[in-house]
């Protein structure tokens, strides 16, 4: 089944189930023509049946058209659909055969058991699955009955009759008034405010927090220039003076030129240079022999 169909014949019975009340499992009415095409198109019929209305199915065959079946029991292959329709459920139409000795047509047997009272109403919620256009006819005068049946190997669902149509929208006319009506008489429709409601509302306010009546209200203010946003402006830079305070270097080079009496200058203690790279660890000792020597010597 092609993806698109499929979506129609699933929004369909969606609707069959909210205007009509359907639900699983759909009792489907079989006639013999759809049981002898079936097996002529080898196709698995409750399968497709269940495909095309997507839930599971109920089959049901009435009485005529089992009788109709065993009538042609003398034509090839037709005994083995006989043992296949008897695996469904039987659904009496109370077409006895002392009262009628030759089966009724597909088309009066269903209507019969369709609409027995002749209300165009589909009380049971039947779906029918029939070959013959003389039952689908009669089934479209008839509101909320899914009409299927078979075209060259593919399972077809017809869309919706127009008595069908029509009755869904009248009860959904009809469901919104109702709504409404009841809306009003319980007083839970919004209304639109205006600009008296909205005066009342707030001399109701102003008395309820003691506010005298004559109290002035108070007038807002015009919209005036607008500046500049004072986050997004610069800030002054302040100006540099000289600075009077001495430095640390420059009081470090005054103590190391005098002493704390100002008398005598002090010796400048030397920094030993540690090397950083292990590579350069004979350069190092090389330099450090001769420094000795020269403390020796001083």
């Amino acid at each position: 089944m092609r993806g698109k169909r499929a979506k129609q014949y699933k929004k369909l019975m969606q609707q069959y189930g909210m205007s009509f009340g359907f639900r699983e499992a759909y009792q489907v009415l079989l006639d013999a023509d759809i049981i002898k095409d079936a097996d002529r198109f080898k196709m698995d019929l409750v399968g497709g049946l269940e495909r095309t209305l997507h839930g599971q199915v109920k089959p049901m065959i009435t009485q005529c058209s089992m009788r109709h079946l065993y009538a042609a029991s003398s034509e090839p292959g037709v005994s083995y659909l006989i043992d296949k329709a008897k695996t469904y459920e039987r659904r009496r139409c109370g077409h006895l055969p002392e009262d009628y000795p030759e089966p009724l047509s597909a088309r009066d047997c269903i209507k019969a058991v369709v609409d027995g009272k002749n209300n165009g109403t589909n009380k049971h919620r039947y779906v029918v699955a029939s070959q013959d256009i003389e039952v689908r006819k009669a089934m479209r005068a008839i509101q909320g009955v899914p009409l299927v049946y078979i075209n060259r190997s593919v399972m077809i669902m017809e869309p919706m009759a127009e008595t069908s149509t029509e009755t869904r929208d009248r009860e959904e006319r009809s469901k919104f008034r109702q709504g409404i009506k009841s809306g009003r008489a319980s007083g839970s429709l919004k209304r639109k405010r205006t600009e008296g409601d909205e005066d009342d509302d707030e001399e109701s306010a102003k008395k309820d927090m003691g506010v005298p009546e004559g109290a002035a209200r108070k007038k807002k203010n015009a919209p005036g220039p607008k500046g500049p946003n004072p986050l997004a402006m610069k800030k002054k830079k302040k100006v540099e003076g000289g600075n009077t305070k001495p430095n640390a270097s420059t009081k470090v080079a005054d103590a190391n030129d005098t002493g704390a009496d100002g008398s005598e200058p002090v010796k400048r203690k030397r920094k030993r240079l540690h090397s950083k790279k292990k590579a350069e660890d004979g350069a190092d000792g090389e330099t450090a022999i001769p420094s000795e020597k020269m403390d020796e010597t001083a």
